[in-house]
């Protein structure tokens, strides 16, 4: 299935059957924030919150990465795992 925006792919990981690695959802997580926000500019989450401090992380390591930059590389990761969890 190919998926031509990120409202497409968003939905289609709605509809995965089982759940992707950490990794990848991180790389989604990441991708979709840079594709939607822009560079990370928050602080960094403090103390022993790990999964903000990951999150925040992931964002972080596309930073200087163009929205539409991202945005396609989040339809293209959304593809790739479609095909082992839908």
């Amino acid at each position: 299935m190919k998926t031509q925006t990120l409202e497409e792919a968003v939905r289609l990981t709605k509809q995965f059957t089982s759940k992707p690695s950490n990794e990848d959802l991180l790389k989604l997580y990441g991708l979709y924030k840079q594709a939607t926000e822009g560079d990370n500019e928050n602080e960094r989450p403090g103390g022993f919150d790990f999964k903000s401090a990951a999150k925040y992380n992931s964002w972080l390591q596309y930073k200087g990465k163009s929205k539409e930059e991202a945005e396609e590389e989040y339809i293209q990761l959304v593809e790739k795992l479609s095909q082992t969890h839908l």
